[in-house]
């Protein structure tokens, strides 16, 4: 089966095209030039996309700012009827993704129940199970084959995932090069991290990165978009844009490349813990390197002293990034740092990295994006409330709020300002002129 980018380039417009540019009030004719040229991506397994639910989603240049809500068990709780419940919530308030991390006893499960019962893409980083299986396999992680990899990797696509995380650029130079940086906090990506074990108990390069041609004929042969990792990415804000994530991201800049060659869509991840002054340089390194490729960002947070917080924290960098170009926010919850995430985790941390992508597109002059705040002005203009409620990103805690402090005496305004509300008086005074 060809790819959407196969199909682009020989003038297919597909339904996944035709319905991506229909919800980014966009002609398709730019959705397929995007594909074509790689600066944007759909993530749709052929396996996926084939379910009535499905609802494509196109990442990339010039388009609204994604979500992405992390769910998925642990070692210490696992409860496939709790992600599912995470996915319902994570939808429900405006996720456009979610990735499967699960690491519990049942992750083929756990990953097969969730694609089945997703209408949104879904993201897994196959590692984390290639690992685990390993371990419990030879007692030992670096024990792990090629082969064993790659046919985790495999199975993931073959179960109708629509974008995989590979660590393909932690290279034994960038190990090198991490070992004289002196970081505060060497590596914190969990996938970097193992892929770094490896290599270093094996004294080879990383497999992702020297079988990278393997890597891109499965994933072609799903439609699978690749997300370059960015294992060396900083763990704190004092480790930010240093030599081993630059160079990093130089190779996945390189690797971008190749798969616009084989016709596989990929994207590109950043970094988690950066500074408010050099997020916009962050996304300029990653557009110019990766020639325009998605960018996928964690966050970012800006400071590293909010534990409990962090969905807070993340919104501001992710504000930022997003309006510097950063096409794909990946959510922070307030158990970042702390503990698995609960389903009012996942439910905070849709909304926050919600509202931060909103802000990013009203500047970027996304259509529809300043009509949405139009709207909500003229309802508060009108005292409107229903209306207000409608339009707001969660309908729901704002009428809560209403609700539970109505005002006694005049429905129209609320207690904040009660009788001197200001919109109430200034309608009032002018209708008298």
């Amino acid at each position: 089966m060809a790819t959407l980018v196969e199909l682009a380039k020989k003038g297919v417009v597909t339904k996944e095209m035709e319905l991506c540019a229909q919800y980014e009030r966009r002609a398709v004719d730019y959705i397929v030039q995007g594909l074509i040229e790689g600066t944007i991506v759909i993530p749709a397994n052929i396996y996926h996309r084939e379910r009535e639910n499905f609802q494509p989603r196109a990442i990339g240049k010039g388009l609204k700012t994604k979500v992405n809500a992390n769910i998925g068990t642990s070692g210490d709780i696992e409860k496939i009827d709790l992600e599912l419940e995470k996915l319902r919530v994570a939808v429900k308030y405006g996720a456009d993704a979610v990735m499967d991390l699960s690491t519990g006893k049942h992750i083929d499960e756990t990953r097969k129940v969730i694609v089945e019962n997703s209408p949104v893409m879904v993201g897994t980083v196959p590692i984390y199970q290639a690992a685990k299986e390993a371990a419990e396999k030879y007692g030992f992680i670096g024990k792990m084959t090629v082969d064993d990899i790659f046919n985790v990797i495999e199975k993931h696509c073959q179960d109708g995932v629509d974008f995989i995380t590979v660590h393909c650029g932690v290279t034994l130079s960038a190990l090198e090069r991490l070992q004289k940086e002196g970081r505060l906090m060497n590596i914190v990506s969990r996938g970097g991290a193992l892929m770094a074990e490896w290599m270093v108990y094996n004294e080879k390069e990383n497999p992702l990165y020297e079988h990278y041609d393997r890597l891109l004929e499965i994933a072609k042969k799903y439609d699978v978009t690749l997300s370059l990792g960015d294992g060396m990415r900083p763990g704190c804000i004092a480790d930010a844009t240093d030599r081993c994530q630059i160079e990093e991201l130089i190779t996945l800049g390189e690797l971008v490349d190749r798969a616009r060659e084989a016709d596989v869509q990929a994207m590109v991840e950043g970094p988690g813990h950066v500074p408010l002054d050099q997020i916009e340089a962050n996304i300029l390194l990653q557009k110019r390197l990766c020639h325009g490729a998605p960018f996928y960002v964690l966050g970012p947070l800006v400071t590293d002293i909010a534990p409990g917080y962090d969905h807070i924290v993340s919104a501001i960098g992710g504000a930022i990034a997003a309006k510097a170009g950063a096409d794909f926010l990946c959510y922070v919850t307030p158990a970042e740092h702390l503990a698995l995430p609960d389903v009012e985790d996942v439910k905070q941390g849709v909304i926050a990295a919600r509202i931060a992508g909103h802000a990013a597109d009203i500047v970027k002059g996304i259509p529809g994006a300043l009509e949405w705040d139009i709207e909500m002005a003229k309802a508060r203009e009108a005292l409107d409330w229903e209306r207000q409620f409608e339009l707001a990103i969660d309908p729901e805690t704002a009428r809560k709020y209403r609700e539970e402090r109505r005002p006694q005496e005049d429905e129209k305004t609320c207690t904040m300002c009660g009788s001197l509300c200001s919109i109430k008086r200034v309608e009032e005074y002018l209708k008298r002129k």
